[in-house]
Parts: C-alpha cells; sequence; structure tokens
C-alpha cells in the first residue's frame, strides 16, 4: 500500500439496531467516493442519546458483525465499545490514525441532522484537520453546507440516501407493537433480535 493513499470509511452510530439504511449508505458512499473500506463502529456510550432504549454494546457489535459480514469492503470495530467512558468522535479518529498506514485518508460518514450539531461535539477544535466528512441525508432533508460550522464546510460531503427513511427508532417501535420488521434489517438481524428477545 506505500505511497497511495488507502481510503477509509468510518461509519459511527449506535446501530440500535443496524438497519437496511446504514448498509445502503454505507455502500452508496464507499462507490460514491472510491473507498477502500468502510469500518462501521458501534458507539459504547453515545453522549448525545438517552442511553435507556439502548441494547448492551455486546449486542449491538454483534448484530453490526452479523449485518455486514457479507460485504468484503465492510468491518466492524469494538474499539468506542472497550473504550471506558463516553465515546467521542475525535479520540476514536486519533486511535485509527494510529492502527492504519501512514497513507490512510479518514472520511467520517455520519447523518446530515448530526453534522448540523457539530458545534455542540466534544473537542472539535482540530477535527476538520484529521477527517474529512461525508453527511448522508435522507431525501427530502435539506441541509444547506452554509448553516454547518464555518470551520467543517471545506471538508464536508453532502449526499443522499433514498434507503435512509427506514430508521432504528420505528424498528424498535414495530418490534414493541409486535409489527414485522422484515425487510427492514438482514435477515440475520432480524433473528438476533428475536432470539435475544430485544427491545420488546
Amino acid at each position: 500500500m506505500s505511497g497511495k493513499t488507502f481510503k477509509l470509511g468510518i461509519m459511527g452510530g449506535t446501530f440500535n439496531p443496524i438497519h437496511q439504511g446504514h448498509l445502503v449508505a454505507a455502500e452508496f458512499i464507499r462507490d460514491e467516493f472510491k473507498l477502500n473500506e468502510v469500518l462501521f463502529i458501534p458507539s459504547g456510550k453515545p453522549p448525545h442519546k438517552d442511553n435507556n432504549e439502548i441494547a448492551p454494546p455486546e449486542h449491538r457489535w454483534m448484530m453490526t458483525v452479523l449485518a455486514t459480514a457479507s460485504n468484503e469492503h465492510f468491518s466492524v470495530s469494538s474499539l468506542e465499545i472497550e473504550r471506558v467512558g463516553e465515546s467521542y468522535t475525535r479520540e476514536t479518529i486519533l486511535q485509527l490514525k494510529k492502527i492504519y498506514p501512514e497513507n490512510t485518508e479518514c472520511y467520517f460518514i455520519t447523518g446530515a441532522d448530526a453534522i448540523a450539531e457539530i458545534s455542540t461535539w466534544h473537542k472539535t477544535e482540530d477535527l476538520s484537520q484529521i477527517t474529512k466528512f461525508i453527511a448522508a441525508s435522507r431525501p427530502g432533508y435539506k441541509l444547506d453546507i452554509k448553516s454547518i460550522d464555518s470551520r467543517f464546510q471545506q471538508c464536508t460531503y453532502l449526499m443522499e440516501i433514498p434507503a435512509l427513511t427506514i430508521s432504528s427508532t420505528e424498528i424498535r417501535k414495530r418490534i414493541k407493537e409486535r409489527k414485522t420488521i422484515k425487510y427492514l434489517l438482514p435477515e440475520a438481524v432480524e433473528k438476533y433480535i428475536s432470539k435475544n428477545k430485544l427491545y420488546g
């Protein structure tokens, strides 16, 4: 790999549970930006989320492994789950830079709604120097690049993903209401949720 840039997509998320929207977004972005790998990182203790409705980290990690197994360009890291305390993007990227070769270029994949709030993220002062951002939006969600923190306008790309109308919140709601979730997420994940009685 010497000399040639290795393009790493970093897909952070609660993945509570992971669904087809996440997978379609990762694959479309991988193809569009010619990424060598997309690394899924389930968050350990997300600072911006209410942790009451979140399945235990080991379950979310396992569901992500099951969901991504069939794609040779996808891999999963337990880095944030193993880290003590809350999960912050900056620490994760700096840690990955120590693991991956020097010629690695990082692309942090997140939702357009999350990038709109980037100024509230923890320790963002050098974030724009250590990674580029790809903000995935669902159809109809209009994000004006000028509305985000000016430090990130030059290093952020926007991409509309049709499948992002699926949401983890909706899936959890359907499970509680005993409605079908078939085809909203991979079959292996659906079976895992049922076997482990998650979100019921």
